[in-house]
Parts: C-alpha cells; structure tokens; sequence
C-alpha cells in the first residue's frame, strides 16, 4: 500500500498513519455485524473512503476550523479529516444511533479530542444552539443538493462554506439547487474538479458560500422537504 499521504504534499502529524490503520480495522470488524460500507478490503477503504475524504485538504486549509459533518454514515469525510487536522473541532452527526455508537468508540479508541458524536437529524439538530455555529459543513453521498443546502446551510455562520462531496457530472444537480441556494442565504462560489490515488474517475466538490442568515424556517420538517424541493 502506497504512503496514504503523498498524494497531498503536506505534512500530517505523527499519529496519524497509526490512527488511519486502527480505523480501518474497526471498520472491517464491525461491517462483519453491521452495514457500515460496501468496502471489504483494507486497501479499498483507504482508495475509496480515507483519500476521497482527505481530497478535500487540496483546496482547504481546516486549520482551527469548527466543522460538521451532515449524514456522516461511518464517519466520511469527516473524521478522516479529523485525523489529519487534529486542530479541528468536529461533530459527526447521523440519525442511526448503531453509527453513532460505533463512531464513538472509534474516536475513544483514537483518543481524538474535540469530536461530538451526535445522534439527530439535521433538520432538528439545526434548530439548537449548533445554528450558524461552523466554519464548514461537509457532506458526501447523502441527498440531491437541493435537499442537501436545506439540511446544511442553517448550520453554517455567514462567511461558512459547505463542501458538497458530488460525481464529477452534477451540472443539472446544480442547477437545480439554484433557487435552493440563494433562499438559504448562500452562493455557488466555486466548483473543483478532483481525483485522489485508487480513483478510475474524478469526482466534483461543490463549494456554497453562506453570505447572509438563513431564514427561521427553515430547515422544514424532512417529509416537507423530501415532498417540495426548494
């Protein structure tokens, strides 16, 4: 296996090659009981999940960041960056607790700092003090981006930026987002094409820029917006 991080030409702390290894065999442990990925080999989990997830430092620094990281599923891309960024204060929320439960004992396992494991939906989550509290929201795989900006735009302070984690194709998806995005408070302000070590294809990170509040509304209730898409 290839030194996980060349691809990046950026120095990453001491711990974190040891940390990377220990995560992956907790993950392949537990897929054995349950459905955390698809993946089933230690070298597919760092190709498809740890370097897609890690991409992101190639147009980011995170440094100090708070970030949340929205569906997170096994933790992607979020605690992946966690790992190489310990300066980040992460929270990790998912809406089915045995995730939660198993990220939890990942990062005691890790002995990360600054995590927040959390189960809740978004769209409740976002109507806490967490409302306009991140630097960044990062998401990969879970909704279109219509519905995608609802469940994180609220999250962000105005100056934040969701990174939305897309096929390389996703021009109708923008599109359709347009009225989404500026009725949530935000702006497409960048659209980067990126490929990662293991990869036969170069995925899109679409960049939406939160540049005035979001309105009290919303989020709306999940059925609300699965049914009528801003």
């Amino acid at each position: 296996m290839q030194r996980m991080f060349d691809f990046l030409q950026k120095p990453m702390p001491e711990q974190a090659e040891e940390r990377f290894s220990t995560y992956c065999s907790m993950l392949l442990e537990t897929n054995r009981v349950m459905n955390l990925t698809a993946i089933e080999t230690p070298e597919d989990v760092y190709s498809r999940h740890f370097y897609d997830s890690l991409a992101l430092m190639q147009f980011f620094s995170l440094e100090n960041a708070r970030v949340i990281d929205v569906g997170c599923g096994a933790g992607f891309p979020g605690l992946p960056l966690k790992i190489a960024n310990p300066s980040i204060s992460l929270t990790l929320l998912d809406s089915l607790e045995k995730r939660i439960r198993f990220l939890s004992s990942v990062c005691e396992e890790l002995n990360l700092p600054n995590v927040s494991c959390i189960h809740g939906r978004a769209e409740e989550f976002s109507h806490t003090d967490a409302r306009e509290s991140y630097d960044f929201a990062v998401s990969r795989a879970v909704a279109a981006l219509p519905m995608l900006c609802e469940l994180c735009l609220p999250f962000l302070k105005v100056g934040g930026k969701l990174l939305a984690m897309k096929a390389e194709n996703c021009e109708e998806e923008l599109q359709s987002a347009e009225n989404a995005i500026t009725t949530l408070g935000g702006t497409l302000a960048d659209r980067k094409v990126y490929s990662f070590p293991g990869s036969d294809c170069a995925r899109s990170l679409i960049v939406i820029e939160k540049i005035a509040p979001t309105p009290e509304k919303y989020p709306r209730r999940f059925a609300k917006i699965q049914k009528s898409p801003l």
